[in-house]
């Protein structure tokens, strides 16, 4: 059975830190305020000027060299970004202009928060499918462009920032000792539209918007929707919830990463937590974290790594990985 191993892994956070300290001065808040109700301390914004496919480049020049591999060999591209440069092209279109590339595919996959695990879904079945042997995803945000800062309840939150992986074909055997991703469990609920939303668009006020939310609503959605997408993926694999040595969560809030492990039993040292360095920086918040705790040493190699998210739209899902 061909399987996608992940052989190569980046991240890129912008070089302008955003405190919580300094955002109380602009806004009626405190640090303590937000890491209370967060556990966010600060966030990364892009400067002006800086796009995200500036991001998304810095993100998959390191997987490329973690891997030890030339842009040459890809054949797919996707960007997962619900804040692509431009309404058109693609933003993975340009991040394979300013790689290099001559050759092969690329396109955006857009599920706000989730678009790192939609991705996922979309690269391992094209290698799969036999249509591509070596596919790089990249998840990169710049969501301070969609914010109103003078709400409180929602500029506090969110960071920019991008994280990447190549992913490559790799014959297993089909059972879940297998390296690579075992299994993609995706989900959506249109109908909560307006619980997490960006008040505009081309074809409604024809401009960007800014993102709204109903906070207490969709903390309660998140650990629901989560925890269930996480049963849903080890028991597909014939595994239980003790049998994942990391969890990878989307960095939204802290309350929600301790929800979802309480929920289900977590032991809360397995759950991989960034959200307080660079806050929720939407599809590329699981790459960044998936980057820290492999470069910090915590992931090894045969190691079960659940990775799961939920956005707006509602979407969301979870990916069973063997390390």
């Amino acid at each position: 059975m061909i399987r996608s191993k992940i052989v190569g892994h980046g991240a890129y956070l912008p070089q302008t830190v955003l405190s919580n300290a300094e955002l109380a001065t602009r806004i009626d808040t405190s640090d303590e305020w937000i890491r209370e109700r967060t556990g966010i301390r600060q966030r990364h914004v892009v400067r002006d000027g800086e796009k995200t496919s500036d991001l998304a480049l810095q993100a998959a020049r390191q997987a490329l060299a973690s891997a030890g591999m030339d842009a040459g060999e890809i054949d797919l591209v996707v960007c997962a970004t619900t804040t692509p440069d431009e309404t058109f092209p693609a933003t993975a279109t340009m991040l394979q202009a300013r790689l290099g590339m001559s050759r092969g595919a690329a396109f955006d996959v857009q599920a706000v928060c989730s678009g790192f695990i939609y991705g996922l879904a979309v690269a391992d079945n094209f290698i799969k499918a036999g249509q591509a042997r070596t596919v790089l995803l990249v998840g990169a945000e710049s969501m301070s462009r969609l914010l109103d800062w003078t709400d409180r309840t929602t500029c506090v939150l969110f960071g920019d920032g991008a994280g990447a992986v190549l992913l490559q074909a790799y014959e297993g055997k089909g059972n879940n000792h297998d390296r690579g991703v075992l299994n993609t469990k995706l989900f959506s609920d249109g109908r909560l539209h307006d619980l997490l939303y960006v008040d505009g668009g081309p074809s409604s006020t024809q401009t960007t918007g800014h993102l709204r939310m109903q906070g207490k609503e969709v903390f309660r959605h998140a650990v629901t929707n989560i925890s269930a997408a996480i049963v849903a993926s080890v028991q597909e694999a014939g595994l239980t919830i003790a049998d994942v040595d990391w969890f990878v969560p989307h960095q939204a809030n802290q309350r929600i990463l301790d929800g979802t492990a309480r929920k289900l039993g977590i032991d809360p040292r397995k759950v991989v937590s960034t959200v307080a360095q660079h806050g929720n920086t939407s599809a590329a918040s699981v790459p960044l974290a998936l980057a820290t705790a492999v470069g910090d040493g915590r992931i090894q190699k045969g190691q079960l790594v659940l990775l799961e998210a939920m956005g707006g739209g509602f979407t969301w899902g979870a990916s069973l990985i063997r390390w």
